[in-house]
């Protein structure tokens, strides 16, 4: 694997470990964000392999429609792309992002995560 491709690869890698170590300390918006960013991460890595150049987006669907990722994995991405931002920014939603997230809901972010991911690690 090119040394580019492998600095993304293993950022969202770590991303993916902090959302799961944050879960079990039941930080739910960050291992939230942290499960987006690991995938948003993931998808540049690929992206960088197929077209030879950086991205610079936070668009998920965006990525995953660039890449033709099947079209179940980018219902992944549709439902995960909000969490840039709903996470971070209490004006996106109107309510706090600390109080959005919960056990189940996060966990399931996560699991998403990490499904697409297994796609990607096969088709980097």
């Amino acid at each position: 694997m090119r040394d580019d491709i492998k600095v993304w690869w293993k950022q969202a890698e770590d991303d993916l470990d902090s959302a799961k170590a944050n879960f079990e300390i039941k930080q739910y918006r960050v291992a939230s964000l942290l499960a987006q960013q690991a995938l948003e991460k993931a998808l540049k890595a690929l992206y960088i392999k197929r077209f030879n150049e950086l991205k610079k987006t936070h668009d998920l669907v965006f990525l995953a429609n660039k890449l033709d990722l099947p079209e179940d994995l980018r219902g992944v991405c549709k439902e995960l792309d909000p969490l840039y931002l709903q996470t971070r920014y209490p004006d996106a939603t109107g309510n706090l992002p600390s109080e959005l997230f919960d056990k189940a809901d996060t966990f399931n972010f996560i699991s998403l995560a990490d499904e697409v991911m297994e796609w990607i690690e096969k088709a980097i």
